[in-house]
């Protein structure tokens, strides 16, 4: 009869409780801080509820900062930190720079939950709960963030520049982004309807207002030349224009609609309905929005399951643009 050697029982056991004490760990929570920071949610919805109020675009740039934070180094905040000795930025990189905003707004909610319950609440979820309350405070659709995620100590500019979309991306690029962070085309193209409360740079669809191109209304092109001129200048690229015309600042289908009538703004978002896979999603939104606003809400909670720190991984921060 073969004797089991001791050492290998322990070992595996060992081990085997380390991968279950992990698995527990990366476990995401709604009530992460129902006893540690109570008044934690109410206190981020009252910034952002103001901050909408004032401006109703900021509802757009925080659920985009929450997006583009998720698809680099997964929702950690590492697009919250600024340039240091030891940090290159994300917010310097090309999709990214002059464009993501909203930083002053999670600023401001850390500040204040810091004042009710300093050192607790990370940066990555109050990026989470702002998007949530953004979405609800514009007409959009609410959810239950699970929350317990920390803080990076590091950021990649190189990998916000690989991985996050362009709007010169094709609709199968555009998949395969998403596919890489584990959501599917049904997930992006339901993301993309954020676009009906959000608004671009004239440098962003310049190139597809005045191309005479067979995807894109002549009327409308000719409209949106009023407001975006053909001559680069800085002034000129920076011109906003409403990625939405007809419903700007109300969360809704209109995106979906526009795309069928070829007025989509954005290259990327016109190739979501131009003939391919995802043609068939883009209709069915347009003629349910109860059914993108639910899917939205969900591929939303999806979205923030990415790459999580939790556990002992990460740290709390107690400025969200420094790791000091």
């Amino acid at each position: 009869m073969a004797h089991r050697n001791p050492s290998i029982t322990i070992g595996f056991v060992v081990t085997t409780l380390v991968l279950l004490a992990t698995i527990c760990d990366a476990q995401l929570s709604s009530k992460f801080y129902d006893s540690t920071c109570p008044n934690a949610l109410s206190t981020i919805r009252t910034v952002i509820r103001t901050a909408v109020s004032k401006e109703r675009r900021m509802a757009a740039s925080l659920i985009r900062l929450h997006f583009h934070d998720c698809f680099v180094q997964g929702c950690d905040a590492s697009i919250l930190l600024d340039d240091s000795s030891s940090i290159e930025s994300e917010k310097t990189a090309p999709q990214n720079l002059n464009s993501v905003r909203g930083y002053n707004v999670i600023d401001e909610a850390k500040s204040e939950v810091e004042k009710v319950c300093p050192g607790v609440v990370s940066c990555a979820d109050i990026v989470a709960v702002a998007a949530r309350d953004a979405s609800f405070a514009v007409g959009g659709p609410s959810w239950t963030v699970k929350l317990g995620r920390r803080d990076s100590t590091t950021a990649s500019k190189s990998e916000a520049t690989s991985d996050l979309p362009r709007f010169t991306d094709d609709v199968d690029i555009l998949i395969s982004r998403f596919e890489k962070k584990g959501l599917t085309a049904r997930d992006m193209v339901t993301l993309s309807g954020a676009h009906t409360i959000g608004q671009a740079q004239c440098s962003t669809f310049r190139g597809r207002i005045y191309s005479n191109a067979s995807d894109i209304d002549a009327g409308f092109a000719s409209t949106r030349q009023r407001g975006c001129s053909s001559v680069v200048s800085d002034d000129n690229d920076k011109k906003l224009a409403a990625l939405d015309l007809v419903t700007p600042n109300s969360f809704d289908n209109n995106y979906f609609k526009n795309l069928i009538q070829k007025k989509g703004l954005l290259h990327s978002d016109q190739v979501l309905f131009s003939g391919g896979s995802t043609d068939s999603i883009v209709s069915e939104y347009s003629k349910n929005p109860t059914t993108f606003k639910s899917d939205f809400a969900a591929a939303m909670i999806k979205m923030g399951d990415i790459q999580p720190l939790t556990g002992s991984a990460g740290i709390i921060r107690k400025i969200c643009s420094s790791v000091n």
